[in-house]
Order: structure tokens, then C-alpha cells, then sequence
């Protein structure tokens, strides 16, 4: 099995690989997921690829986040010049760059942040050009080996590093909420903020880091390709003994043999270890603090500034450095000048304190043997491409409406005034689907945002969320949700509808109308979904941020749980500017919403009735445009 570790800078692509990895991952200046990494330039990563393959390392390069119609020329010039250079496998999330990018001889590998969670997911990806899926990180074992055991490409898993809180590949708390897209690569880390649900205050959203060595040997028996180290934005000393560690436990080293050096990767960055959703489906959640605080050492009494060492429960050596926590808040740290008792140099009150190593003295030998930065040079250059573009002559039209709802009360309550109903697939799914027959209104199933294991689909139309459900429903009606992420016209029209992005705003809408030749479906008005996660720790309630913004979490019956924005979606009042776009279809997405509510909002957009916007401001609470006038950078 491949053990694949992160390159963020040219320090950490040596320190990867002198810590014994087969393959690194690495971005260039644009199109990558962690644009606030160091990252190559075109020269560096050509400089990058001839040094790894140097030494028989692989270099896969990200290009993995949504790609604007402005951007794709550049994008596909980049992906066309990895190729040219000998890169060994481009990380794609955009399905309109797969599109056009699977003439070329590169291995296309898809990120995590497509999705990919079932067998289905994989049969999509090699019917579609794609060598290696990086599976979604919710997967447990058990879901990995039914997944994997058929697969005609090779999957990749990851065991070490950050644990998004939200289902890969369909955050949107960070642009909506924060001001920054998560797809694009400038994630806010809405996750490891503080707030308050149910009268406490906490960090309810933020994982603790994955560790995953003692899982190596299971995933290599079920036939995983590669296993990743996530961490392309920490210190090249974790790059080093992360490949350490893991390339060690590869080749079967003990236990004994790993543990030093993982007790000084705990040290270099921890903010608590968990195994993952690889033992089970429980919570990773680490309330208590979200920050890097080093290795816990344990809890100690310290008496007028002192305490003893051997009641720690690990071992402390002299020139360790030590910090000390009460709670939340960080009184200080220090060195270890002697063994015995520690005295605390500074001032601090009797009671009981957290104590953490955040640093060890081998750590700096690390950083010599890593030493300087190789100097990585190269000589090819992007060649500019101009991808041929048709026009669409799309005709003005009234927008369908679509309503999104989960209950028979809101789908009676809207049924008059509905093109069509997009039902939660749920116990009432079937009497949903008779109710709209008796009424000649068009009727689909929303499918859950995440199905490992195949479910029994009604036989009707469906919205799905990702490739593993288009390969599940095909030869039937598929409506593509906006967590499909369609960003850009060379989308694929491979589904008789298609929601837009969320993020996009009027004027990317406008020209993807203008050359996408199938069905387009704009969301006018609900509390746009921030997160799903698959946490079990998050109960139904509201989480309130530091500016007292309330969003509302509810679960479905598949064991998800959704956060939805603090304030209503509302774009009525351009919903005659999208019609003259040619937006096919408006979603009006009433789930969870009250019944007055639903009437109201279902009156108002049949009538185009613009002087019922007080009246629902007034039922919401408050209301916004989304992104549609501001768009993501």
C-alpha cells in the first residue's frame, strides 16, 4: 500500500520524503484546496516532480476546487502543462474540468471533495476516466471493504491529519457564513470556532485529528491503494514524521519500534487524536478546544508553583517544553530544566492544570536532518488554451416552480401552486408521490446527502447529491441538487436537470445560461444547508456564533444532521431577471419550515407577488440574497 504525504512548501516536499514516503500531493498558486499553503509555482512543482521521481517517488498535483468559465482556459493550460512535465496524477473536484480534461494521458484521481462513498461512486469514476478515488473520510471500515471489494480503480483513504466536520466537498458555512469558499480553497474554519448550543459553550463542530497507524494492515487486506496523511499546512517536521511513522507501520515495523518517533509527531501538532469513522459511526468531536496544544501529559496539582513530574502520565525530559492549561485558558509555558519536582516560573494560583509538551529538543535535530529548502527549477511553460465555447440561444421564460419538502402538511399546503415537488425520502415518500399524481404535478424523491449502502430508491424521479447517486439512478429522471456543485457550463449534461452552485452569483448564472445546453434550476428562497454531517453527537437544535447568529440543526432519518443558515434565501425580487436568463426551474425549499410559512412563501412566488416580502421578512426573521450579488472570490 501507498503511503501518500503532503507537500505544502519545498521544505515539507524533502521532509515528506526523507521520511519515507511512496508518493507526495502538492498545489500550484491557483486551483488548489489549501490555497493558504505555501504551494509551487509552474517551475517548482516541474523542479518538484523531477526531484521526487529522482528519488522513485510519485507526485500527484491538486487542481481541486470549483473552477469559474473564467477560469477554466487557465485551468485546462495548467492541467495540460502537468502533463507535459510528467506529474503522475492530477486531484480534480470540478465534474466540468473532468470533462474536459479526459483526453489527456494524466491519471485523473478524484478528490475527496467529489464525494465518492459507495461501490456505485466508484463504478461512476472509471466509467468517467478516473484512475484513483480519494474516499469520502465518513466512511467506516465496514462501508470501506463493501465499497472497495469490486472497485475497477484504484481508492486511496486518509488515516492522519484534520477531520472536516461537514461531509467533504459540500461546506458552505465558510462562504456564506464566513465570507470565504471552502470550495475554492479559502476555508474560514467555521468548524473550529466556539459556540453556544443548549445554554453551553463549546467547540461542537471541530474533529480532533485523525491517527489511523494501527489501521494500515486492515486497509491493505481489503484492498486500499494508498493511505493519506493529511497536512500540507503544517511544519515540514510534521511532513517528516508523519511519513515516518507511517511508512514504518507499512513495512511492519512494531510498535515499540514507532513509538518515539509518533510521540514527537503528537507533539509537533495535536489538537486530540481519534481513529476516524474507521471503528464505527461516533462522534469526533473535541469540544474543549480547537487549537494545536501539543501532547497531554496529563493533569497535576500545582502548589505554590510546584509539582511533581513522575505524576504526569507520560515522561518529561529536560529541555522539553511544556504548556499549562486551566480549561480553556492558557496560564503559561516553560522549560524542564530538571527532573523531580517542576517549579512554574511565573505567577499561578493553586489548583488543578492541563500540562502539554509542545516541544521536545529532537524535534530541531529533525529540522537539520530535513535542512535546507531543495531548490526546485524547471523550464516548461503553460501554453496558453482557448476551449471551444458554444452559445446557447436560450428564450426568456417564466421559471417552474420546484418545491423542496420533507411532510405531507407542507406538500398539501403547496400542492396548488407547484410545478413540481422534490419529497425526502421517508415513510411518506409513497403517499407524497400519489398525492402529486392526483394532481398533475411533476414528482421526484430527494435521495440523502450521504448513502454508503444501496437503499431501496423509489422507481420515480430523482435529485441526488453526488456521482454515486447519478450512477444509482440512471435510466430514470435526475434532477441534480446544488450540492452537485455545478459551477461552470462544461458541466456535464448527463441529468435532465441541474441546480446551480449557491455560490455563484448573477453574473456567472447569466453565462452559464448562455452556453449550458441543459435544464438550469436556480434556489429562490430557504435556509440554504451550511453543513451535513454525519456526527451523532449533534442533537436537533441551534448553534449560536460570537455575533449571535442562530442556525438551526435538524436530523433526518439516515442518521445525518443538518445546519442551516441563520436566515432565509430570498430572491424574488430577481426572479424575473432569471427568467430572462432562461432559467428553467426556481427551488423553493420549505422542509422543516411551518405550514403558515409555506402557504405564504408558495403565494408570493406563483403571484411574483414582490409586496409580500415584508410579511415573510416578518415570518423569517430575516433574509438575505446569498451569494447572487456578491459571488466568491
Amino acid at each position: 500500500m501507498e503511503i501518500l504525504s503532503p507537500a505544502g512548501s519545498p521544505e515539507g516536499l524533502a521532509a515528506s520524503i526523507k521520511g519515507g514516503c511512496d508518493a507526495v500531493y502538492l498545489g500550484g498558486k491557483t486551483f488548489g484546496a489549501r490555497a493558504f499553503s505555501d504551494n509551487f509555482s509552474d517551475a517548482e512543482i516541474e523542479g518538484a516532480v523531477n526531484y521526487a521521481h529522482d528519488r522513485n517517488v510519485k507526485v500527484y498535483v491538486t487542481v481541486n476546487t470549483l473552477i469559474k468559465d473564467s477560469e477554466m482556459n487557465d485551468a485546462l493550460s495548467y492541467v495540460r502543462f502537468l502533463d507535459d512535465i510528467g506529474a503522475d496524477a492530477v486531484l480534480t473536484q470540478d465534474l466540468g474540468l473532468l470533462r474536459q480534461i479526459e483526453g489527456l494521458s494524466i491519471n485523473k484521481h478524484a478528490s475527496t471533495q467529489m464525494g465518492i462513498h459507495s461501490a456505485a461512486g466508484l463504478d461512476w469514476c472509471f466509467e468517467n476516466g478516473i484512475t484513483r478515488a480519494v474516499l469520502a473520510r465518513e466512511l467506516t471500515f465496514e462501508e470501506l471493504s463493501s465499497a472497495i471489494k469490486e472497485s475497477k480503480i484504484e481508492t486511496e483513504v486518509f488515516v492522519q491529519g484534520a477531520m472536516c466536520y461537514c461531509i467533504s466537498g459540500g461546506c458552505l458555512f465558510s462562504s456564506i457564513a464566513g465570507g470565504r469558499s471552502g470550495n475554492r480553497g479559502r476555508c474560514a474554519q467555521p468548524c473550529r470556532k466556539s459556540y453556544v448550543f443548549d445554554g453551553e459553550e463549546g467547540f461542537f463542530l471541530s474533529n480532533a485529528d485523525m491517527y489511523g497507524v494501527y489501521w494500515l494492515e486492515r486497509l491493505k487486506s481489503i484492498g486500499v491503494s494508498a493511505a493519506k496523511i493529511e497536512g500540507r499546512m503544517r511544519s515540514h517536521a510534521y511532513a517528516y514524521l508523519a511519513s515516518k511513522v507511517y511508512s514504518m507501520a507499512n513495512r511492519g515495523c512494531p510498535e515499540e519500534e514507532i513509538r518515539d518517533t509518533a510521540d514527537l509527531l503528537k507533539t509537533v501538532f495535536n489538537r486530540g487524536f481519534c481513529e476516524g469513522y474507521l471503528p464505527g459511526v461516533s462522534s469526533l468531536v473535541q469540544p474543549g478546544y480547537a487549537d494545536n496544544r501539543g501532547f497531554f501529559l496529563g493533569s497535576v496539582s500545582i502548589i505554590d508553583r510546584k509539582f511533581s513530574l513522575s505524576d504526569l502520565n507520560e515522561q518529561v525530559n529536560i529541555r522539553d517544553g511544556i504548556s499549562v492549561f486551566r480549561g480553556k485558558e492558557k496560564t503559561g509555558g516553560f522549560k524542564i530544566s530538571s527532573l523531580g519536582k517542576a517549579t512554574v516560573p511565573f505567577g499561578i494560583e493553586d489548583g488543578r492544570y492541563d500540562i502539554y509538551r509542545t516541544y521536545d529538543p529532537r524535534i530541531d535535530e529533525i529540522k537539520n536532518l530535513v535542512g535546507k529548502a531543495p531548490v526546485l527549477t524547471g523550464r516548461g511553460e503553460r501554453i496558453p488554451y482557448l476551449r471551444d465555447i458554444k452559445t446557447v440561444a436560450r428564450r426568456p421564460k417564466d421559471p417552474e416552480l420546484s418545491f423542496y419538502v420533507g411532510s405531507l402538511k407542507i406538500l398539501e399546503a403547496v400542492i396548488g401552486r407547484a410545478d413540481r415537488i422534490c419529497f425526502d425520502m421517508n415513510s411518506s415518500t409513497e403517499a407524497a408521490e400519489k398525492i402529486c399524481a392526483d394532481n398533475s404535478v411533476e414528482f421526484a424523491v430527494n435521495l440523502p446527502r450521504f448513502m454508503p449502502l444501496t437503499s431501496d430508491i423509489p422507481d420515480c424521479g430523482a435529485v441526488v447529491n453526488t456521482p454515486d447517486q447519478i450512477h444509482l439512478c440512471r435510466g430514470r429522471k435526475i434532477y441534480g441538487s446544488y450540492h452537485m456543485n455545478m459551477f461552470n457550463s462544461d458541466f456535464p449534461s448527463a441529468m435532465y436537470q441541474t441546480a446551480l452552485s449557491a455560490e455563484l452569483s448573477k453574473g456567472e448564472i447569466e453565462y452559464i445560461a448562455g452556453h449550458y445546453e441543459g435544464r438550469l434550476e436556480a434556489m429562490v428562497f430557504g435556509r440554504t444547508e451550511l453543513m451535513c454531517t454525519r456526527d451523532p453527537g449533534l442533537s436537533a437544535g441551534t448553534l449560536r456564533d460570537e455575533f449571535g447568529h442562530d442556525f438551526p440543526i435538524y436530523r433526518d432519518n439516515f442518521g445525518l444532521a443538518h445546519i442551516l443558515n441563520s436566515s432565509d434565501l430570498f430572491l424574488l425580487p430577481y426572479l424575473g431577471e432569471l427568467g430572462s436568463m432562461g432559467i428553467d426551474s426556481a427551488g423553493i425549499d420549505l422542509r422543516k419550515r411551518p405550514v403558515s410559512l409555506a402557504k405564504t412563501v408558495a403565494d408570493a412566488y406563483r403571484n411574483r407577488d414582490l409586496g409580500m416580502k415584508g410579511k415573510i421578512t416578518e415570518m423569517c426573521g430575516s433574509i438575505n440574497y446569498g451569494h447572487y450579488l456578491r459571488g466568491v472570490s
